[in-house]
């Protein structure tokens, strides 16, 4: 018999499910017409369930086992064709008891209560304090549906789905597909004067999983358009195109950008797929495509079909760079793509995630860079995107792409840079390797084959053997199926001949990493201008069994003279691999800019991993960011550098070099913002001043001057201190001490949005105070305010972040506390909630002192120790701490290698 309280499904569980049972529609109608009324906690769902159940084996008391997945409030009652299920033994706190059912068809019929959320899982209720106005989304994956409706909460349970929702008729009322009847209801809306209800009903959806199945309800601001194309040799059709947000938000929506690259998007990829947009029919045979943008949103968006959810932090309120308009273009694309890999065609478990998050991010940079006005989508991927897969392959939970994924909490930790970036890194190198053509070729031939069903690596591995005709398991073997980070390095022997040495190994096995490259390797030299530019350039096939692991490169003559030169093992970043640069590009980088934009990322990146590997030290990291960075005119890139600095000061520097460290670093960036007038870079310094200010106090006058308007007095114009900046200046301010609670509550008063409630919360939290860093501590680790109201997501994070502000060193004591809280906060937290708390409030920022090893620091300490102690806690759990562990490891000793 299943453990009705226990929320983490297994693999194991799941397959046995779908040998026996299989679902043809679900029905679900949910009443949120209380949902605007002060404290609204609950709303009824009533879910109609249509399956068919198949025995497995002669066992009859097989189909007691069989359970649906649901974390609600409560359940009123439990029906299996028409015939009542007492609910004391049938019901628990994550699953529902189908005993009884009858081999073939049944109907399972539940009323219950669900809880809105405050963490972003599941339906997610937001207070506008703009306006007052109540607005909901529900967000679901990898397994929060169950938090809304009950369901059989795995992929490869593909049904139909009959949605409906009661709610205010003044309210966007909103599903995967379009809206097929309006009929109004007795009553009035909770907390609304005056305003009737409304039930909505939806058509039916194509067949989907239950994680990308949305509901929508609010007052939010409505923007329409429409697209019309077709596919290569199709008849054109149409699709409807939404715009949503909150409607004090709305004079921000720059709709026409928005529908813009939607529409380059949905032409890019009809051409690129050959198969037309399946999702979000109605009863008038029309498609739609919305896009909401949401309060509090956990992720940058969801791709639910006919209905995306993206963050409310793409709705530009404050200044944007153009790297954020590029960033939110590739996020739409992104998105876009998963209503193909992904939607369309499902893995059937989480194992296999990376055939819709790889492809997804590898289409994203793709269509951005083929077909939008944005030219630098795969320079921003290649010095920061990767730079996100490149920390994640070396930590010792690193994991192979495809990987071995056991239940549902491991699903959840999976959405990482592997399964991402270095995903989308491979198929890349994929492209590069089978053809982009070929390639194109077998998804095509993928999605016609699989649409609306599950699939595995095994039936893409197959129509990309047809279209290739090579043997891709043996490249699959080598990329998909191992972890690590290959590292590739140029070599000059005694007789002047250059080669490409690949070496590396895997994190978890100790392995020798070796995989097959098809890539370039670019000699850069010094032009008439003082830049490094491209002289040679030539294809390399590195073969992962290559003598020694050296491949010659042939066709490059290097200089002869002592003369600044670059040699890149991976021009044009072909590939997926670590770049040891050799001693002299090193300098060369350090000291000259390169001239080719995507070199130039491509080399900052492996500048970039050889500070954390401490064969590069912060200081002289920090000095070319601040030199060399900051004339970098891709703002994606600078804006990377900037951050990275700014860890490089806070981590990565020895202590006895910080502060001086810092102070030159905060000079210098006031020296840019005076220099750069009203530019993308001039901004994005100062949100690293303001960054670093929290805990250098050097340039503390100058930003309180800026925070009092008076720019001018300090050589500073085109800089505008709008929202977004007063707060990160006044957290800066907070945290020296230098901005008490009254001058932040005024801030607050002056104007209240969403940013200034969260932003006021940090401030509050900064203060160096004793009491409150211990009241901030307390509220982090409870997830409730000081009145013990439930901290949202973004307050929750917020609470963190304050208390981590800390120059003073108060928090410091605090270790032994956190170590002690650490299964508690897991128990009585959502995993998404617990891991902010968690990873957060490690204190990761530590000194290494004089003649200490890394590892007998008094943190790493207590962290060996406790994951000693705790043998038998969540993998999830255990996951984080280890992955802490190896950050902080990491960073003291590149301290200790710089002192």
């Amino acid at each position: 018999m299943p453990d009705l309280h226990e929320e983490n499904l297994t693999r194991e569980e799941a397959r046995a499910r779908s040998a026996a049972i299989s679902v043809s529609h679900y029905q679900v109608h949910a009443d949120l017409s209380d949902a605007a009324g002060e404290n609204a906690a609950t709303y009824p769902v009533e879910t109609r369930i249509d399956l068919t159940y198949t025995p497995t084996h002669d066992d009859a008391g097989l189909s007691d086992y069989i359970f649906l997945d649901y974390i609600g409030a409560s359940v009123e009652s439990l029906s299996i064709n028409g015939e009542p299920r007492p609910i004391d033994t049938h019901v628990g706190g994550a699953r529902i008891l189908l005993s009884g059912l009858s081999e073939g068809q049944n109907v399972v019929e539940i009323r219950s209560h669900s809880r809105f959320s405050r963490s972003g899982e599941g339906m997610h209720r937001f207070v506008d304090p703009s306006d007052g106005q109540v607005y909901l989304y529900t967000q679901y994956e990898p397994a929060d549906c169950r938090r809304v409706f009950p369901v059989f909460e795995q992929p490869d349970i593909k049904a139909r789905f009959r949605f409906a929702v009661t709610g205010p008729v003044t309210w966007q009322l909103r599903s995967n597909s379009p809206e097929v009847s309006r009929q109004t209801v007795s009553g009035h809306a909770a907390g609304l004067e005056g305003v009737g209800l409304v039930k909505v009903s939806f058509a039916e959806t194509e067949p989907m999983s239950t994680y990308i199945t949305t509901l929508l309800a609010g007052p939010y601001h409505l923007v329409s358009d429409q697209w019309r194309g077709s596919v290569p040799g199709g008849e054109p059709f149409s699709i409807d195109l939404a715009l949503l947000c909150r409607r004090s938000l709305a004079e921000h929506l720059d709709a026409e950008e928005l529908f813009t690259v939607t529409k380059q998007g949905l032409d890019f990829f009809h051409a690129e797929f050959a198969y037309p947009y399946p999702w979000g029919a109605g009863a008038h045979g029309r498609q739609k495509y919305d896009q909401v943008f949401v309060p509090e949103y956990n992720l940058g968006a969801m791709e639910n079909p006919g209905l995306v959810t993206f963050t409310e932090a793409y709705v530009f309120d404050t200044a944007a760079t153009q790297a954020q308009h590029e960033t939110r273009a590739n996020t739409i694309l992104h998105e876009m793509a998963h209503m193909w890999f992904g939607d369309l065609v499902t893995m059937g478990w989480w194992d296999d995630l990376w055939l819709k998050e790889s492809f997804a991010d590898y289409m994203g940079a793709y269509g951005v860079d083929s077909a939008t006005e944005f030219t630098t989508g795969w320079i921003s991927f290649a010095n920061s995107r990767k730079g996100w897969a490149y920390v994640q392959d070396q930590l010792p939970t690193t994991h192979p792409i495809v990987a071995d994924i056991t239940d549902l909490e491991a699903a959840d930790q999976n959405f990482d840079g592997i399964t991402y970036a270095k995903g989308a890194a491979v198929l890349k190198q994929l492209a590069a390797y089978a053809g982009q053509d070929s390639f194109r070729t077998a998804a095509q031939r993928y999605f016609a084959r699989h649409a609306f069903g599950n699939a595995t690596l095994q039936d893409f591995l197959s129509e990309l053997e047809a279209t290739t005709g090579k043997d891709m398991h043996t490249w699959a073997q080598a990329w998909l199926q191992t972890a690590g980070i290959p590292v590739l390095a140029a070599e000059i022997d005694d007789a002047g001949t250059l080669s490409v040495r690949q070496s590396g190994t895997d994190p978890t096995t100790g392995d020798p990493v070796a995989r097959p490259h098809v890539t370039r390797v670019g000699l850069f030299t010094l032009d008439g201008t003082g830049a490094l530019t491209r002289t040679a350039s030539v294809p390399v096939e590195i073969p992962p069994d290559a003598p020694d692991g050296l491949t010659e490169v042939p066709g490059i003559n290097l200089p002869q003279e002592e003369v600044p030169r670059l040699i890149l093992p991976n021009d044009e970043d072909l590939t997926y691999a670590k770049l040891s640069l050799d001693p002299a590009s090193v300098a060369a980088a350090l000291s000259c800019p390169v001239g080719d934009p995507l070199a130039r990322a491509t080399v900052w990146a492996a500048l970039w991993s050889m500070v954390r590997d401490a064969e590069l030290t912060a200081a002289r990291f920090v000095n070319a960011v601040t030199t060399l960075g900051l004339q970098i005119p891709e703002v994606s890139v600078a804006s990377t550098l900037l951050r990275q600095a700014d860890a490089a000061t806070d981590r990565f520097a020895p202590a006895s070099q910080r502060a001086e460290l810092e102070a030159q670093l905060t000079s210098r960036l006031a020296e840019f913002i005076a220099a750069a007038e009203g530019s993308d870079v001039q901004r994005a310094a100062a949100r690293t001043l303001a960054s670093v200010s929290r805990r250098s106090p050097e340039q503390l006058d100058l930003i309180a001057d800026l925070l009092d308007g008076n720019a001018a007095d300090n050589g500073i114009s085109g800089l505008d201190v709008d929202e977004e900046l007063r707060w990160a200046f006044l957290q800066a301010l907070a945290a020296h001490g230098r901005a008490d609670a009254q001058m932040l509550d005024a801030e607050l008063n002056s104007r209240t949005t969403a940013r200034s409630r969260i932003a006021h919360r940090l401030a509050l939290a900064a203060r160096p105070d004793r009491k409150v860093k211990q009241a901030a501590f307390d509220q982090a680790l409870t997830g409730t305010d000081a009145e013990g109201v439930e901290l949202s997501n973004d307050h929750l994070s917020a609470t963190v972040a304050g208390f981590c502000a800390d120059p003073q060193g108060l928090t410091a004591d605090f270790a032994e506390a956190y170590f002690e809280s650490l299964t508690g906060v897991w128990e009585k937290m959502t995993q998404g909630q617990a891991t902010r708390v968690i990873r957060g409030l490690f204190p990761g920022s530590q000194s290494l002192s004089p003649g200490q090893q890394p590892q007998k620091h008094p943190v790493a300490v207590l962290t060996r120790d406790w994951l000693a102690e705790h043998t038998a806690a969540p993998a999830a759990l255990r996951r984080i701490l280890v992955e802490e562990q190896d950050h902080l490891l990491r960073a003291l000793s590149a301290q200790a290698g710089a002192a």
